[in-house]
């Protein structure tokens, strides 16, 4: 019972929270009515005075006052069971429909988790089974930039339509892309359906990460996230193994083909029961109905402005056309030096400048503010997640090839060595959010994590090359997992308790937006190094006799693996892997200095003193 009574203790009504002992009576007594729960409260004709409940703020958009008006209308036994599933002296009715939320979140992520372990580990056989292995880092890098221009126009629908809206969009994006990623017959179409792919996916988790952080306290907001980060325990091992299944006993279509299936199955309870808790908060009368009045003209004209239509599109063509190049300089006739290379570089920096002077300047409803733009600790998290996103992405997305080549590994058990940081970060998250809870802090978590996975990075360039132990790389994963799990929930955190609810989705599409975009140029740096070492490692080290069969080795992974572990061409093979990632890893190392300096911009905020949220909350 103890245990008991300190999770209730955690779950209260954030509006009442630390109010200061100095307050008059009658303030007491409006604080005790506000501390009641929602259920409890119900409108009694025939009596002058009726407690009301609390209204959501009039001062935020239609999808804040939206999500507010839910946590002010929902029990605090439905908000316990939603985190523990299993309430203690609750109604059946309660249970039951909290159990339907539950289950929708955490299948939700498992889904999700399952189909991206899926994903990671048949990619480099697609595009082998294309003959364009060299050019998997194009994939990511081309679905990095279009993706990135998504998540401050989908934080702007959240925060104007809604969060059910903005989720039911995003799974839209993510099924299409898993119906094109089954049925295509060629790379260029892959390449579009991965974009999709990755709109939808990330989208999907952007909405669910603003609702947990929506209905959660900052100092629990580590524990929140930390929960949907649980399923990775366990896909982390059957999504290499169910890759390897799909690949050699059905088809790498049909793993993308039955998650096209079972993904909205899975997805459409989440958007019912977001749309359900919001018609209950209107029944209840604490959210005004939308204005209504205005002729179809002046409701286009509304959105345009709420939107912020010009500022989507400027940002959007903007970011687009500046990190285009980045993906295609490498074909164009001259290289760098080609004219329209150079042209979209200028024009896409120049629209992002404007882009930056018309929401300073000029925008009704700005997509961002100067304020929360120029807060040390946001520049700080964003600067943290673009180096950790930069220097990750240099080299890990050759990293499963490799143990496969080098290593011996098969498609499963290489799957396991990369998805290390998925168990570890499942694991350590809880105890992270745990800590956080209690200190009430999070800065000093990065004092350890920065150092620790430098020092592992750097441990990588000895043993990423032939004849070293798997062990060892397995160790440095482990210590890379630590530092990584560290940094993905100190930056959240941070960004998040630098603003107000209002800007909470924005907040978090900037990170977003700043990670993505890291990601990308990491895998730029990637392919760019792998172009000019591993092909003229092979011309170096083959066997002449191979040296007709250069491109099938360069561009196909299968043939790779066809060669007989110990003959001279594979181990040709393997001394070309490692010294293209033995570079990769260097060039992420020294980038990921930049992260001491980055720790000291962060403030070191008391999240027990930063209220954001209203209602029964976690």
């Amino acid at each position: 019972m103890a245990i008991f009574s300190r999770f209730r203790a955690a779950v209260r009504r954030a509006s009442t929270e630390d109010v200061d002992v100095n307050v008059s009576v009658s303030e007491k007594k409006e604080i005790e009515l506000d501390a009641l729960d929602a259920e409890s409260i119900t409108p009694t004709k025939g009596k002058e005075e009726t407690p009301q409940l609390e209204r959501p703020s009039e001062d935020v958009q239609r999808g804040v006052q939206e999500v507010e008006a839910v946590t002010l209308t929902w029990s605090r036994a439905t908000l316990i069971a939603v985190f523990i599933k299993y309430g203690f002296g609750l109604s059946a009715h309660a249970v039951c429909r909290a159990n339907i939320f539950f289950d929708s979140i955490w299948l939700l992520y498992f889904v999700n988790a399952m189909q991206s372990s899926i994903l990671s580990n048949l990619l480099p056989y697609v595009t082998s089974d294309f003959s364009s292995h060299s050019l998997l880092n194009v994939i990511y890098i081309v679905s990095s930039a279009i993706s990135a221009a998504v998540y401050i126009p989908l934080a702007k629908i959240l925060d104007v339509w809604g969060r059910a809206e903005g989720f039911l969009i995003m799974t839209f994006f993510a099924t299409l892309g898993l119906v094109l990623m089954a049925v295509c017959n060629n790379l260029p179409t892959f390449c579009a359906a991965y974009v999709f792919y990755s709109i939808g996916f990330g989208g999907m988790t952007f909405c669910v990460d603003v609702i947990t952080a929506d209905a959660s306290q900052l100092k629990n907001r580590g524990l929140a996230f930390a929960f949907t980060s649980s399923p990775y325990i366990i896909t982390a091992f059957a999504g290499a193994k169910a890759a390897e299944g799909f690949y050699y006993d059905i088809s790498w279509r049909w793993g993308f083909g039955t998650f096209a299936i079972v993904f909205p199955v899975v997805a459409a309870p989440l958007y019912f029961i977001l749309k359900y808790n919001l018609r209950k908060a209107k029944e209840q009368i604490v959210l005004n109905s939308e204005a209504s009045g205005r002729t179809f003209f002046q409701s286009v004209w509304h959105f345009i402005i709420e939107f912020d239509i010009v500022g989507v599109i400027v940002f959007s063509a903007g970011l687009t056309v500046f990190l285009l190049p980045f993906n295609i300089a490498a074909v164009a006739p001259n290289g760098w030096a080609t004219g329209y290379i150079i042209a979209m570089l200028v024009v896409g920096f120049i629209m992002l400048l404007i882009f930056i002077a018309y929401e300073t300047f000029v925008a009704p409803t700005p997509l961002l503010n100067y304020k929360l733009l120029s807060d040390r600790t946001v520049i700080g998290a964003c600067l943290l997640n673009a180096t950790y996103q930069i220097s990750y992405y240099c080299w890990a997305n050759y990293f499963t090839s490799f143990l496969q080549v080098v290593n011996d590994l098969t498609l499963a058990e290489s799957g396991y060595v990369s998805n290390t940081f998925d168990v570890v970060s499942g694991v350590l998250l809880l105890g992270v959010g745990f800590l956080i809870r209690r200190v009430g802090r999070f800065k000093w978590l990065l004092y350890i994590a920065v150092p620790l996975y430098v020092f592992a990075q750097g441990l990588m360039i000895y043993f990423r090359r032939p004849n070293q132990s798997v062990g060892y790389l397995v160790m440095c994963q482990v210590f890379i997992s630590i530092g990584g799990s560290v940094f993905i929930i100190v930056e959240q955190l941070a960004i998040l308790a630098a603003v107000d609810h209002q800007h909470i989705a924005a907040a978090l599409g900037i990170l977003s937006v700043v990670g993505t975009v890291a990601g990308g140029m990491g895998a730029t740096i990637c392919g760019a190094i792998w172009v000019n070492t591993f092909q003229p490692a092979l011309i170096q080290y083959l066997p002449e006799s191979d040296l007709a069969n250069l491109d099938a080795i360069y561009e196909d992974l299968d043939t790779q693996l066809s060669y007989e572990v110990g003959s001279p061409t594979r181990l040709a093979i393997q001394e070309a892997y490692g010294y293209a990632q033995t570079r990769m890893l260097a060039a992420g190392t020294g980038i990921m200095a930049l992260a001491f300096i980055w720790t000291l911009l962060i403030r070191n905020i008391d999240l027990t003193k930063v209220h954001q949220v209203k209602g029964t909350v976690f």
